[in-house]
């Protein structure tokens, strides 16, 4: 009898655990994070109530090519020629002739050719009324303190006061300078030819601009054409 007993209650209790089982209420779904104040809640498709979803993605649609960009007419560059135009005597005198010819030139810059160099320089004083007085010129020029000077007996220079001979400019311009500063007029004689410097003006101008018309404007007495890759 307690056998049975015991199976019949071993039937109960299963019977009442898979009722309990089938009437259990559904679980509760996971709480989702809280949302950031400001972001809107993504929405489900169910939950908008719309049967028809337009995909996310769509595939570009070739873009055709832009057309090409239109290529700005390039003016061939006006013709030039070039000119040297001149001599003048100093800079101020390139430039003005600058100025006088500047509507028909597009570029005008003023040159410095340096003259021939002179193979050395004397320093002397001019010839004396005689002898005597060429003696006496030259003992003040040694009570002076100054020593290298002969009284010149011959040639044109005859009772003159040579005072040193010098190779290079600056030297003889040096002793010049002491000897003024001391009282006696020396003065400078190139040995040999010494050009002086000229001044030219390089130009360029349009074509069809003559140099004899850019001369005559200037008033220079020559001109000759320039490369004008030369002109500076």
């Amino acid at each position: 009898m307690l056998i049975r007993a015991l199976i019949v209650l071993l039937i109960v209790l299963n019977a009442g655990a898979a009722a309990w089982w089938i009437s259990r209420p559904e679980p509760l779904p996971p709480a989702l994070p809280a949302q950031p104040a400001g972001v809107p809640r993504l929405q489900l498709l169910s939950e908008s109530g719309k049967t028809d979803a337009t995909p996310l993605t769509q595939a570009a649609a070739p873009m055709a090519p832009s057309p090409p960009a239109a290529v700005a007419a390039v003016e061939p560059a006006t013709p030039v020629q070039c000119f040297s135009i001149g001599p003048f005597a100093d800079q101020a005198a390139a430039r003005s002739a600058a100025t006088r010819i500047g509507t028909r030139i597009t570029r005008g810059n003023p040159r410095e050719v340096p003259g021939k160099t002179a193979q050395g320089y004397n320093v002397v004083l001019p010839p004396q009324a005689d002898r005597e007085a060429a003696q006496a010129l030259a003992q003040r020029i040694g009570a002076a303190g100054f020593d290298d000077y002969l009284v010149v007996n011959s040639g044109a220079q005859t009772n003159g006061i040579a005072l040193g001979r010098y190779r290079s400019r600056e030297g003889a311009e040096r002793r010049q300078a002491a000897l003024r500063a001391a009282g006696f007029d020396a003065q400078l004689q190139p040995i040999g030819d010494e050009g002086t410097a000229q001044w030219w003006l390089d130009v360029a101008a349009a074509a069809g601009i003559t140099a004899s018309g850019l001369r005559s404007g200037a008033g220079a007495s020559q001109s000759r054409s320039l490369d004008c890759a030369l002109l500076r």
